[in-house]
Protein backbone atom coordinates (compact mmCIF):
# COMPACT_ATOMS: atom_id res chain seq x y z
CA UNK A 1 0.00 0.00 0.00
CA UNK A 2 1.33 3.38 -0.97
CA UNK A 3 1.76 6.06 1.64
CA UNK A 4 3.07 9.48 0.77
CA UNK A 5 3.49 12.30 3.28
CA UNK A 6 4.47 15.86 2.41
CA UNK A 7 6.14 18.00 5.05
CA UNK A 8 8.27 21.10 5.62
CA UNK A 9 5.94 23.88 4.55
CA UNK A 10 5.49 27.11 6.46
CA UNK A 11 5.67 30.90 6.40
CA UNK A 12 8.69 32.61 4.85
CA UNK A 13 9.46 36.20 3.90
CA UNK A 14 9.97 37.22 0.28
CA UNK A 15 13.50 36.44 -0.80
CA UNK A 16 13.78 33.65 1.75
CA UNK A 17 14.32 29.92 1.34
CA UNK A 18 12.36 26.84 2.31
CA UNK A 19 12.70 23.11 1.80
CA UNK A 20 9.77 20.73 1.54
CA UNK A 21 9.97 16.96 1.50
CA UNK A 22 7.92 13.94 0.61
CA UNK A 23 8.33 10.59 2.34
CA UNK A 24 7.01 7.56 0.52
CA UNK A 25 6.58 3.92 1.41
CA UNK A 26 5.15 0.80 -0.12
CA UNK A 27 7.00 1.04 -3.42
CA UNK A 28 10.50 1.48 -4.87
CA UNK A 29 10.89 5.20 -5.47
CA UNK A 30 13.80 4.89 -7.93
CA UNK A 31 11.45 3.33 -10.51
CA UNK A 32 9.26 6.45 -10.56
CA UNK A 33 9.47 9.79 -12.22
CA UNK A 34 8.89 12.33 -9.45
CA UNK A 35 7.53 15.83 -9.43
CA UNK A 36 6.25 18.74 -7.40
CA UNK A 37 2.98 20.48 -8.13
CA UNK A 38 1.31 23.41 -6.45
CA UNK A 39 -2.17 24.84 -6.15
CA UNK A 40 -2.95 28.39 -5.13
CA UNK A 41 -6.42 29.44 -3.93
CA UNK A 42 -8.83 29.72 -6.84
CA UNK A 43 -6.33 28.28 -9.31
CA UNK A 44 -5.77 24.93 -10.93
CA UNK A 45 -3.01 22.61 -9.83
CA UNK A 46 0.15 23.28 -11.85
CA UNK A 47 3.35 21.36 -12.34
CA UNK A 48 6.41 23.12 -10.96
CA UNK A 49 9.34 20.76 -11.53
CA UNK A 50 9.78 17.07 -12.27
CA UNK A 51 12.53 14.60 -13.13
CA UNK A 52 12.37 11.29 -15.01
CA UNK A 53 13.20 8.04 -13.26
CA UNK A 54 16.17 6.60 -15.15
CA UNK A 55 17.75 9.28 -17.34
CA UNK A 56 17.16 12.13 -14.89
CA UNK A 57 15.73 14.54 -17.42
CA UNK A 58 14.43 17.51 -15.48
CA UNK A 59 11.63 19.86 -16.54
CA UNK A 60 10.43 23.00 -14.78
CA UNK A 61 8.27 26.02 -15.41
CA UNK A 62 10.07 29.24 -16.33
CA UNK A 63 9.02 31.10 -13.20
CA UNK A 64 11.02 28.77 -10.92
CA UNK A 65 14.09 28.13 -13.05
CA UNK A 66 17.22 28.94 -11.10
CA UNK A 67 15.26 29.10 -7.82
CA UNK A 68 13.76 25.62 -7.25
CA UNK A 69 15.69 22.34 -7.17
CA UNK A 70 14.18 18.86 -7.06
CA UNK A 71 16.13 15.92 -5.66
CA UNK A 72 15.55 12.41 -4.44
CA UNK A 73 17.09 10.01 -1.96
CA UNK A 74 16.11 6.61 -3.30
CA UNK A 75 17.63 4.73 -0.39
CA UNK A 76 15.37 6.60 2.02
CA UNK A 77 12.41 6.95 -0.36
CA UNK A 78 12.49 10.73 0.04
CA UNK A 79 11.81 13.51 -2.47
CA UNK A 80 12.92 17.07 -1.74
CA UNK A 81 12.16 20.49 -3.17
CA UNK A 82 14.60 23.25 -2.30
CA UNK A 83 13.14 26.70 -2.90
CA UNK A 84 15.11 29.94 -2.78
CA UNK A 85 14.45 33.62 -3.52
CA UNK A 86 10.79 32.94 -2.82
CA UNK A 87 8.16 35.33 -4.10
CA UNK A 88 4.61 36.01 -3.01
CA UNK A 89 3.34 34.31 -6.14
CA UNK A 90 4.94 31.06 -4.94
CA UNK A 91 2.33 30.88 -2.16
CA UNK A 92 0.39 27.64 -2.61
CA UNK A 93 -0.14 24.13 -1.32
CA UNK A 94 2.70 22.00 -2.64
CA UNK A 95 2.24 18.34 -3.55
CA UNK A 96 4.76 15.69 -4.49
CA UNK A 97 3.78 13.18 -7.12
CA UNK A 98 5.09 10.07 -8.82
CA UNK A 99 4.47 8.02 -11.92
CA UNK A 100 5.98 4.79 -13.21
CA UNK A 101 6.15 3.81 -16.86
CA UNK A 102 8.81 2.93 -19.43
CA UNK A 103 8.14 6.24 -21.19
CA UNK A 104 8.80 8.24 -18.03
CA UNK A 105 12.28 6.80 -17.73
CA UNK A 106 13.12 9.42 -20.36
CA UNK A 107 10.93 12.40 -19.47
CA UNK A 108 8.21 13.44 -17.04
CA UNK A 109 4.66 14.78 -17.59
CA UNK A 110 5.04 18.24 -16.05
CA UNK A 111 1.93 19.61 -17.78
CA UNK A 112 -0.30 16.55 -17.32
CA UNK A 113 -1.43 16.09 -13.71
CA UNK A 114 -3.75 13.30 -14.86
CA UNK A 115 -0.73 11.12 -15.70
CA UNK A 116 0.62 10.97 -12.15
CA UNK A 117 -0.14 7.86 -10.09
CA UNK A 118 0.53 8.87 -6.51
CA UNK A 119 0.19 12.15 -4.65
CA UNK A 120 1.21 13.47 -1.27
CA UNK A 121 -1.43 15.18 0.83
CA UNK A 122 0.14 18.60 0.34
CA UNK A 123 1.97 21.11 2.51
CA UNK A 124 1.24 24.84 2.70
CA UNK A 125 3.93 27.32 1.65
CA UNK A 126 3.16 30.97 2.37
CA UNK A 127 5.47 33.75 1.22
CA UNK A 128 4.61 36.99 2.97
CA UNK A 129 6.23 39.82 4.87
Amino acid sequence: QWQVVDSGGGLVQPGGSLNVSCASSGFTLENYAIGWFRQAPGKEREGVVCVSSKWKEERSIDSVKGRFTISRDNAKNLVHLQMSNLKSEDTAVYFCAGVRSRYYEWTCPLYRPDEWQFWGQGTQVTVSS
